[in-house]
Parts: C-alpha cells; sequence; structure tokens
C-alpha cells in the first residue's frame, strides 16, 4: 500500500479511527520506502523493522479496542542522531563516540511520543554533532536531495528531511541550531518549525547552548501542530523548558486576515538571492497579501550578527571535543576539527561580547514584532547545491553560514521561525519562504503557514 506513504500523520490518525487501514500497513509501507531509498539517498544511519512493526502492531490492537495511547498513536516517525532514542546508540555522526554504553534513556521529545504511541523507523543521518548546514559526516557519508540525488540535502537535519520528503514517514524530530530544520527542509520541499527556545524541552543540554532547538519536520503546517501538541510539554531534566501551552491544533484555525506581514527580501543585507527563489517568495508574500494580510516591505532594524554567531556556535563546537584525546580527534570531520580550534582560543570576554550582541539582536527584533506579527524572508538565497560540499563552488564563502544569512540570527533571538515550501525552480529544485515570529508567538507562524496550505489545497493543487 505504498500509497500510504503519501498521506499526513493527520490523515493517517483520521484512517485509523475510521479502520480504513492499519498502523501495520502504514509502518510497512514507511519502511519498504525506507529501504528503498537508502541505497541511494542516505537518509538513516539506522532502521529498527521488527521493533517498528512491533510498535506497529501494538497500536493496532488500540486501535481496534478503541483507546488509542495518545496524538500520534500508530504514526510512523523517525529521529535525528542527535537526539537520544533508548535502546541503540546515538553516534551523533562521530566515529569518536563509544557505541557500546547502556544507551537507556530516551531524549525528552522521543519520550513524548514513545507515550503517544508513535511507531520509531530509525535514526537519521546529521553532520558531526550537527555542525554544519549540509550533512556528511565521517561516520555515515553523504545525504543526498531527493530531487536530485547529486544536490545535497541540506543540514544539519537532512536525514530527517529527506525521510519525511520521500515517505518514510510523515513525523520527524530534528535539532536546529543555526537553521538546522529549516535549511534542508527548504532544500527538499517539507515544511519545518524551529519553535521559540525552551518550548521543547531537551536533554542533555546541548554545548551549543540556547542556540540549539528542537523542532518538527512534516509534511505541513497542521502535522507540524499535531506533533508540537505532543513534544510541547515541559521535562524535568530541563530547567528552561517552557510551561506548557494552549493546543497548536487548535490555534490553525483563523487564518491571516489582519495579521501585520514585514516582508524583508534581503534582511537589511547585501544578500544576493537567486531570481528563482526571490520571484517564487514574493509570489507567496503576495498570496499572504491576498489571503488577508497587511504586508508591508520592510527591514528590521539590525546588521548581519555572523561574527558572534561564529564565537557562539564555534565555541559550543571547541566544548563538544573538550575531553577528546589525539585518536579520537584525528577521526574528526577537517572542518569540524578547524572551528574547533578556533573556538578554543576565544576568551571569556569574547564569549560573553558576542552574547550582548545577542541580547541587543533580541531586543530590537522584540521592539520589532510590536509593529509587526510576522517577518517573512527566503529561508535560503538559493535552492540546493552539489552534494558533499560545505559550501556551494565558486561562491567565496568559507563556512555554511555564508549562504545561511536568514537562518542563524533568529537562532540567537529564540523566536519562532517556520518554513513553507513556495515552489521551484527551472531545475525543479524547492524554494522555501521562512516565516518568523515574535517569541512565544509559535501558534501565529503555524496559523500563517497552515493558511497557505490551506490555499494551495484550495486552489489549482500546484505549489505555492
Amino acid at each position: 500500500m505504498s500509497e500510504l506513504t503519501e498521506l499526513t500523520a493527520v490523515q493517517l490518525v483520521n484512517g485509523y479511527r475510521k479502520g480504513e487501514f492499519s498502523p501495520v500497513e502504514a509502518t510497512r509501507a514507511a519502511l519498504e520506502r525506507a529501504e528503498q531509498m537508502q541505497p541511494v539517498v542516505n537518509a538513516f544511519v539506522r532502521l529498527d523493522p521488527e521493533d517498528a512493526l512491533a510498535l506497529a502492531a501494538a497500536s493496532a490492537e488500540r486501535w481496534r479496542r478503541g483507546e488509542p495511547a495518545g496524538l500520534v498513536d500508530g504514526v510512523p516517525v523517525t529521529v535525528k542522531d542527535i537526539l537520544l532514542m533508548r535502546g541503540g546508540p546515538t553516534l551523533k555522526g562521530s566515529k569518536a563516540i563509544d557505541p557500546n554504553g547502556r544507551w537507556d534513556e530516551d531524549a525528552p521529545s522521543v519520550a513524548r511520543l514513545r507515550e503517544h504511541g508513535a511507531v520509531f523507523l530509525g535514526k537519521t543521518t546529521t553532520p558531526e554533532f550537527g555542525w554544519k548546514g549540509v550533512t556528511d559526516s565521517p561516520l555515515s557519508g553523504v545525504t543526498r536531495n531527493p530531487h536530485d540525488t547529486s544536490r545535497t540535502a541540506g543540514g544539519s537535519s537532512g536525514g530527517s528531511a529527506a525521510a519525511v520528503a520521500l515517505g518514510a514517514g510523515p513525523l520527524s524530530l530534528g535539532t536546529d541550531g543555526g537553521g538546522s530544520v529549516r535549511i534542508p527542509a527548504a532544500f527538499c520541499g517539507i515544511f519545518a518549525l524551529k519553535p521559540t527556545y525552551g518550548r521543547v524541552a531537551l536533554y542533555p543540554a546541548s554545548a551549543f547552548g540556547t542556540l540549539a532547538h528542537v523542532g518538527p519536520m512534516t509534511r505541513d503546517a497542521a502535522d507540524a501542530a499535531l506533533l508540537m501538541d505532543v513534544i510541547g510539554g515541559p521535562d524535568a531534566r530541563d530547567w528552561s523548558a517552557l510551561a506548557p501551552t494552549a493546543s497548536f491544533v487548535q490555534a490553525l484555525a483563523g487564518g491571516v486576515r489582519g495579521l501585520r506581514v514585514a516582508y524583508s527580501p534581503v534582511l537589511g543585507g547585501q544578500v544576493a538571492v537567486r531570481p528563482a527563489v526571490a520571484a517564487a517568495v514574493r509570489r507567496a508574500v503576495e498570496r499572504l497579501a491576498g489571503l488577508g494580510a497587511y504586508v508591508e516591505e520592510t527591514d528590521p532594524d539590525f546588521t548581519d550578527p555572523v561574527d558572534a554567531f561564529h564565537t557562539l556556535w564555534f565555541s559550543g563546537a571547541a566544548r563538544v571535543t573538550q575531553h577528546f584525546g589525539p585518536h579520537q580527534r584525528e577521526l574528526l570531520d577537517p572542518g569540524l576539527r578547524e572551528i574547533c580550534a578556533l573556538g578554543s582560543r576565544y576568551s571569556a570576554l569574547d564569549y560573553l561580547a558576542a552574547v550582548d550582541v545577542r541580547m541587543e539582536l533580541g531586543r530590537r527584533m522584540g521592539q520589532f514584532h510590536e509593529s509587526y506579527d510576522l517577518l517573512v524572508t527566503p529561508t535560503l538565497p538559493i535552492t540546493a547545491f552539489e552534494a558533499g560540499a560545505e559550501v556551494p563552488k565558486g561562491s567565496g564563502h568559507r563556512r555554511w553560514t555564508g549562504w545561511t544569512p536568514f537562518t542563524y540570527p533568529f537562532n540567537m533571538t529564540q523566536q519562532p521561525a517556520a518554513t513553507v515550501p513556495v515552489g521551484t525552480d527551472a531545475e525543479g529544485l524547492p524554494i522555501g519562504m521562512q516565516i518568523v515570529g515574535a517569541r512565544h508567538r509559535d501558534d501565529v507562524v503555524l496559523r500563517a503557514a497552515h493558511a497557505l496550505y490551506e490555499a494551495e489545497a484550495g486552489g489549482s493543487g500546484t505549489h505555492l
């Protein structure tokens, strides 16, 4: 039943409720798709078919009794191999981690999914410790884009993006420290949300500190809202987790009429956005206006914080590998080894100066959102480039941050930010539009994204 791989999580749950098909059938279809795509796309570090089918069978029995365990009972789910999932090692794309361990604990988001009856298919690929915006690692090799396997899937949650795009489970958990759910989602043509920091509990704490968020990677905004209702609760292991909020699914209704939307084509910088990307995003912005939003083309008042971000990011990378001996360091991705060396040379005063930049950026964006409910930008200025490279050939960029100017600023400010697919370029490569909300207004971001999906469904059925 390969058509089951085309259904969203919402559609699967509705089908289970009506008895149209079972979690076992949906899981078999997702596993078949994963196994079929793995040799070509390389989205998984581990598939667990026996465990998945056992979970699916237990779910099918609960549905037969009319007693589902939770909101996503029986839905096939994948998890980025940064997050702990009991029963197997979490190697984070690194040969330097010993796979022999107890591995008996779930990350908070994984634990919430387990409580709600999710079916875990396996773990998805990541660059080593999630350090860059593409997905290749010494451990698992290169993850490729399902739209063109010569291109990158993006990163660092590239395996999750590819899995969702190809139907190997409609829901995936990713992490985002500088764009790592939004970048691959944009390149692979799916939806992703980086929630407000603390909205999804994280444990163990990331060495990248409060830059790192856990977020849903899904087929559409409705599935992301459903997943947020599952994983958005607190966990005692994360002292920075936020208190529970109202249902994100219930918040989807209402549309965008009356919302104040700021449209920033280049985010105030000298960003060379490809014409196809700029045109697709502008068309989607016009659709928001057509749905009743008040749209104004304007920029937030800040300069590119890349130097401060590098200080925070490279310091975090150095902290990740601080305890490694010479042999372990030799096993690292050379690019990671390079930024770790840079990060180890920063002083505490350098770090605090970067925190000052971050706090000022947060203040400016807080004031900006007193005038605007949402900020809209391209997610990325480009479409997917060649696989296996950190930066596009001939771009002149040294690091992945050179081609991701729209994503990492909002990790610094802790704001919710989503990417919505808004079309393709002449080569058929997906284009994403970023929707940014004020801190704690994840509901507004999801509502606006959902309105765009609803408008697409009610129109020609083509991309936005």
